[in-house]
């Protein structure tokens, strides 16, 4: 098509008939030019209602555009075709109301689609999407944290770090935080006592508080008097403050510095069954205080035992160690358990 050769401008289309229209042109001339005329609207209006019609820089300001197709794509296809749209560019608000297929890149100032899929593919140059678009409001949030709404405000001002090992999520009735959780008892493995100079627990969560040591009818192969010794890494074999006491058909007790006191030496217990509990308690810091309530039993004599003492360790408690005081006695019998709280 040759309209091109016109200006948009009247008084520029001076050039020879009849590709314009001079002044003085002769009367044949003009003949000639609405001619030429004619023709180039005939060929227009062909290639807009059902022919090829290229347009170098199209602007359709309004109106309907229906049962035709560019590059060689039905529009309002549901589905892609040879020929479907590889690029869409546009400089204003772009609105389509119904399905188009673009397989390259679409580019608008605004978009607008009432029934638009997204099947594939990525959506870029958007950041911080605001929460009331369905976004977060933020380019990042800080890792592990959990997320608390905030109204139409970005998430990212309303986060709640894990803090400390064990905290749990609390509501204080008006928002969630993270306090130290109320840890439940819990229970070792029981370990057969009937082998071995020591029984250790090893692993001991650094939270707890309150540790039950439970006998359940030990004894040892000579008279050695038992202790109790714990440790930070490594089991502490020295600064304990520690004394026990045995009343029965007779009565004793002994003291030691390399652990709490269990049974005291000289309590016959080559030939006794110990059965009680010693409950460590943490006072302040890692000073740790010791009680011990228990019953020897040689026949039918029996002996009562009671015990308390004190250790202030370098770290935090991680495990305990029950062996005796001579260091080479073995256990024989029994069962020893944990409770740790």
């Amino acid at each position: 098509m040759a309209y091109t050769k016109y200006s948009l401008t009247p008084a520029n289309n001076t050039a020879a008939p009849p590709d314009g229209a001079p002044e003085g042109m002769l009367p044949s001339a003009v003949n000639d030019t609405m001619r030429d005329m004619m023709a180039q609207i005939r060929d227009c209006g062909d290639g807009i209602r059902d022919g090829t019609y290229t347009m170098t820089a199209p602007k359709i300001t309004g109106g309907t555009i229906t049962g035709s197709t560019i590059n060689n794509s039905a529009i309002g296809a549901t589905t892609a075709s040879t020929g479907a749209f590889s690029t869409l560019s546009a400089t204003g608000a772009t609105t389509f109301s119904g399905a188009t297929v673009v397989s390259g890149s679409l580019t608008a100032n605004t978009f607008s689609s009432s029934g638009a899929t997204i099947t594939g593919g990525s959506i870029s140059g958007i950041t911080d999407l605001a929460v009331a678009d369905g976004g977060t409001g933020a380019s990042s949030i800080t890792s592990n944290s959990v997320i608390l709404g905030n109204g139409s405000s970005a998430l990212s001002g309303n986060l709640v770090a894990p803090s400390t090992s064990g905290n749990v999520l609390t509501s204080n009735g008006t928002t969630w935080t993270s306090v130290a959780g109320a840890y439940p008892l819990t229970s070792g493995t029981a370990v057969a006592s009937t082998s071995g100079t020591s029984i250790d627990f090893t692993s001991i969560p650094s939270w707890v508080k309150r540790i039950t040591v439970m006998f359940d009818g030990v004894s040892t192969s000579g008279t050695s008097g038992w202790i109790l010794q714990i440790g930070a890494g490594s089991v502490d074999a020295t600064s304990y403050t520690s004394h026990a006491v045995y009343t029965g058909v007779s009565t004793g007790g002994s003291s030691a510095t390399t652990g709490y006191v269990i049974v005291p030496a000289g309590a016959g217990i080559g030939t006794n069954i110990y059965t009680g509990t010693n409950v460590l308690t943490i006072i302040s810091s890692n000073t740790w205080v010791q009680s011990n309530t228990a019953s020897l039993a040689q026949g039918a004599q029996l002996f009562a035992v009671i015990g308390a003492g004190s250790k202030t360790l370098s770290g935090t408690l991680d495990r305990i160690r029950i062996t005796t005081i001579n260091g080479t006695d073995t256990f024989d019998a029994g069962t020893i358990n944990i409770l740790y709280e």
